[in-house]
């Protein structure tokens, strides 16, 4: 179980770009414990056959399809080579996560809780203000 996105300060304060870190970390974990598949398809059993020693894989559909479906590919997290990362502004990854949580603020659109469950809402909160004296 991963918790606590977000905390820093022990827990005393939340960070919008530390969730977005966290975020990306637990995909990374939840893509590890897929494991690692071993069939005789996914171990290019026949290919290896069909290549043979001294041959190579680069060029083959089944290393492109398979690299594609096995690798993770993070959102923010920076693998390019540093003349890369450098030619692209060389931003570190907290701008990166602190600016994708700014978007994310700015941007996103929460899908409408169902009216059943609204009305539900409603009465919870009518039945705790009886309680408390509020109305």
């Amino acid at each position: 179980m991963i918790y606590g996105l977000g905390m820093v300060d022990m827990g005393m304060t939340l960070d919008f770009g530390q969730i977005v870190a966290d975020n990306e970390f637990a995909l990374m974990i939840k893509r590890l414990l897929l494991g690692i598949p071993v069939s005789d398809d996914e171990l290019a059993v026949d290919l290896i056959k069909e290549v043979g020693a001294g041959g190579h894989f680069l060029s083959e559909m089944h290393t492109m399809n398979f690299m594609r479906q096995s690798q993770w590919y993070p959102k923010l997290i920076d693998r390019n080579v540093y003349a890369r990362w450098k030619e692209e502004g060389a931003t570190d990854y907290t701008k990166r996560v602190n600016e994708e949580a700014k978007r994310i603020l700015e941007t996103h659109q929460p899908e409408p809780l169902p009216d059943d469950t609204v009305k539900m809402l409603r009465e919870i909160i009518i039945e705790a203000e009886k309680r408390e004296g509020v109305i």
